[in-house]
């Protein structure tokens, strides 16, 4: 091979490596980023657009807040479901599976208005009769304020939360199911066989390397519940949603209003997803180091 030819391989190769950065470029957060820069300056030079960024984002705190509080719970309730569908008990498995297939079934919408206007004040009865009862009982300083309680004393945040967990509690469940079974079977026996019970081996060997398996999911189903969480305004919670729903109504703004909505959520959204995939990339780092 002369010197000519080397030149010529050299530069094709150096072109191909240029083409493939292009393409592998991500663009779609560049085009994500025009949008958003486009807004801010919407924000920044139209009042009705400034107006309406600075009323939506009121509810910022409640969105955030009750998304958070609601995956917490949601990952308990998963956890649990999700070792109850691999169980050898019937009674635990068939219970799991209930709650995942009837959770499964059902809309999210019609079943955040069945939890929280339907499940919870009925759990409320249940506690006052079970107060009235510890008073017949004798029991009055335990049973009179159980008797007493109030659905009206149940704030619509708490109803929020709740319907949201026990929704995705179910989609979590699924979840945790798959990363406990792509631990090999081998594991168990390995630590079985150390003496571990299974419980033991369950918590200080399978799981957490199927947290570790599922991690990019749970960040998925984070994300998703985000935008879900906008479902909860039916319910008045004052979030970005419903104070943009409010604030449109009384100012007949809906452009202005629903676009800052939709951008402040694709904002949130966006920064979650590049946040889950740096995180994803250092995990891949790590195994293969």
């Amino acid at each position: 091979m002369n010197l000519e030819e080397s030149v010529q391989m050299q530069a094709r190769f150096i072109e191909r490596r240029r083409r493939t950065r292009l393409s592998d470029f991500p663009w779609w957060i560049l085009a994500v980023g025009l949008l958003a820069a486009a807004v801010a300056v919407l924000i920044s030079t139209d009042p009705d657009f400034n107006q309406a960024f600075v009323i939506i984002r009121a509810g910022l705190g409640v969105t955030v807040t009750t998304s958070l509080a609601a995956f917490a719970l949601a990952l308990v309730l998963g956890l649990i479901a999700g070792l109850g569908l691999i169980s050898a008990n019937p009674v635990y498995r068939n219970a799991a599976t209930i709650y995942v297939e009837i959770v499964r079934g059902i809309p999210m919408l019609v079943l955040i208005f069945f939890i929280a206007l339907v499940m919870i004040p009925g759990a409320v009865g249940g506690i006052n009769v079970l107060g009235e009862l510890l008073v017949s009982r004798g029991m009055t300083a335990a049973g009179t304020p159980l008797a007493g309680l109030d659905i009206s004393q149940v704030d619509m945040n708490f109803r929020a939360v709740l319907a949201l967990a026990v929704t995705y509690g179910a989609f979590l469940a699924e979840v945790f199911r798959a990363g406990i079974q792509s631990v090999p079977g081998g594991q168990m026996e390995a630590a079985r066989a150390q003496g571990m019970t299974y419980r033991q081996a369950m918590r200080f060997v399978i799981l957490p390397q199927a947290v570790r398996n599922i991690l990019p999911a749970l960040g998925n189903d984070f994300i998703s519940m985000i935008k879900d969480s906008s479902l909860v305004s039916v319910l008045a919670v004052r979030d970005i949603t419903q104070i943009a729903r409010l604030y449109a109504g009384r100012s007949f703004k809906f452009e202005e209003a629903f676009t800052i909505l939709a951008v402040m959520y694709l904002t949130i959204t966006l920064v979650l997803s590049i946040v889950m995939k740096r995180f994803e990339q250092r995990m891949r780092r790590h195994e293969h180091a």
